[in-house]
């Protein structure tokens, strides 16, 4: 695409150029005609001669050759520093003698020049995928919250009241508690298991009791189901190595519902980054989001949450658009 200050266009160009060449116009009438220079007439019509219509289009500015790149190793060189040491430009060139400038050049032009494109732990830079449709890879994970107190918990009340609340819900639960007993009140745990679709993003998720291998099947079967109410029909799932996913329970489960399973490499949840940034997206937009003064009264609102975060909420990795944008085929999409 031209510039905004282009006096002509590709089609403007071949005009030019064919008025000369095949209309027989001197260079002078034709740039008058066109409001350039005689010149650049001139340049055109030479390019039209020799390379035809495709001659016309823009090209890039680069020259031929750079005889002062910076060569190929000191490129690894700098490169190999900002892996293994995470420093920025003036730290690598300080200890390579050589400007900064030039490293922040090569770092750009390697798109490392940013510290958050390198992954924390190996130092490389960040390998970023996405599946081409719908339901051809769902990542599946739990996370885990803390019911939440009568009366709410110290994330919204002072600690000292969310102590007392704890305390007065343990004993009404059952649970032993309380300072003069020398034990923690225990209000149990939501375990919340989450499936997202790797390319819409649209996410499912239940609120359940245990992170076992029966309940994590039977949150597959109605992820499944519900995806498959939404025409999105799954061909992988994608999971971390917990006990639950490695299980041949698992195993034989996904065979039943036509699903190859996968796991990521151990220690590695960056695979699996997609569903590990929904989780940090879910506490900030439900489980935190306001105070709550029971756990029924945070169960309720996750429905209602995860409709908004489907529909409404704009996502920054789809381009602004909510997740349900991507998924094409809904019903009565084509009516």
């Amino acid at each position: 695409m031209s510039h905004a200050n282009a006096a002509l266009t590709p089609r403007a160009r071949l005009r030019l150029a064919e008025l000369i060449v095949n209309g027989g116009w001197t260079y002078a009438a034709a740039a008058k005609m066109f409001m350039v220079a005689p010149r650049t007439a001139k340049k055109w019509a030479d390019r039209f001669r020799c390379e035809g219509a495709p001659g016309m289009v823009d090209r890039s500015s680069r020259p031929r050759s750079s005889p002062t790149r910076t060569a190929p190793d000191t490129v690894r060189l700098i490169v190999g520093v900002r892996w293994r040491h995470r420093l920025g430009p003036v730290q690598i060139g300080g200890r390579l003698q050589m400007p900064a400038s030039t490293v922040h050049a090569v770092l750009t032009r390697c798109r490392i020049n940013r510290l958050s494109y390198i992954d924390r732990v190996t130092g490389e830079p960040l390998r970023r995928y996405e599946h081409a449709h719908p339901g051809a890879l769902i990542h599946v994970d739990v996370t885990k919250f803390a019911n939440i107190p009568d009366g709410g918990g110290h994330k919204f009340v002072t600690r000292q009241q969310g102590k007392r609340n704890a305390i007065t819900t343990g004993h009404r639960t059952g649970e032993r508690g309380g300072q003069a007993s020398g034990y923690r009140p225990r209000i149990g745990t939501a375990f919340v298991h989450t499936v997202i679709d790797d390319h819409s993003r649209m996410a499912y998720a239940e609120i359940c009791t245990d992170e076992k291998a029966v309940t994590a099947i039977g949150v597959l079967q109605r992820a499944v189901a519900w995806f498959a109410e939404r025409g999105v029909i799954v061909e992988r799932v994608l999971s971390d190595n917990g006990s639950a996913y490695r299980s041949y329970a698992w195993r034989d489960a996904c065979t039943q519902l036509h699903i190859t399973p996968k796991r990521t490499r151990p220690y590695r949840p960056q695979t699996n980054g997609k569903i590990e940034r929904f989780h940090r997206t879910l506490a900030d937009g439900w489980a935190y989001a306001r105070l709550y003064e029971t756990t029924d009264q945070r169960d309720t609102a996750l429905p209602g949450w995860l409709h908004f975060y489907n529909h409404h909420r704009a996502h920054s990795a789809i381009g602004g658009q909510p997740p349900v944008t991507r998924l094409t085929n809904l019903p009565g999409h084509h009516n």
